[in-house]
């Protein structure tokens, strides 16, 4: 008998939204500010690690395309180790696609702690340098916010919101079996090992 979890719905939810977003894309404006923010915080993280910006420097003037449904963004690489947005013209380096479709599917892989799946075509150094950041690199959201509130509220806060993320994880770790179309973790792993 297959038994379908309580919450299933919010997985055919979130793809039947999913979908209708991808029907209405947002003005350009919107998604130049959107990507302009993003790139700004991706510096913010990468000046935190000295061995980071080194890296990046080495592959100054390459550029990244990043990939996600019809979202782009491409990120050209500045001698100072940082990135800055590239011009719409400029033939990438790299290209990161994101593979999977659901951001259902992409919550419940981030809850459980897993990378995305991607797939990488372009200069493998680059990829090297971009994936060594991913290892690497964390955004330390508590010290950030302890720079503007004080270190007692912000070590508060992080413990609040680390236990949240922790009980949604456990859910997720329940429910996401359940679900139609989701695996559980020992047939990812034969399928990762089989493949």
């Amino acid at each position: 008998m297959d038994t379908q979890s309580p919450f299933s719905f919010l997985g055919r939810l979130a793809d039947s939204a999913s979908g209708l977003l991808g029907k209405l894309a947002p003005p350009q404006w919107l998604m130049h500010e959107g990507q302009r923010r993003m790139v700004l915080l991706l510096n913010h993280v990468v000046m935190q690690e000295p061995e980071a910006q080194n890296r990046l420097a080495r592959q100054k003037e390459r550029v990244v395309l990043a990939r996600w449904r019809h979202f782009e963004m491409r990120l050209q690489v500045t001698p100072a180790g940082l990135f800055d947005l590239a011009e719409a013209g400029h033939v990438p380096d790299l290209t990161i696609t994101v593979e999977e479709q659901s951001p259902w599917a992409m919550a419940q892989s981030a809850m459980k702690g897993d990378k995305p799946t991607v797939r990488i075509e372009g200069d493998v150094q680059l990829a090297a340098e971009i994936n060594w950041m991913a290892d690497h690199l964390r955004w330390d959201v508590e010290e950030d916010l302890a720079r503007v509130i004080g270190d007692v509220p912000a070590h508060t806060i992080a413990r609040g919101v680390r236990g949240i993320a922790d009980a949604a994880r456990s859910v997720v770790n329940k429910v996401a079996p359940a679900m139609p179309g989701s695996k559980t973790a020992d047939e990812q792993k034969r399928e990762s090992h089989s493949s």
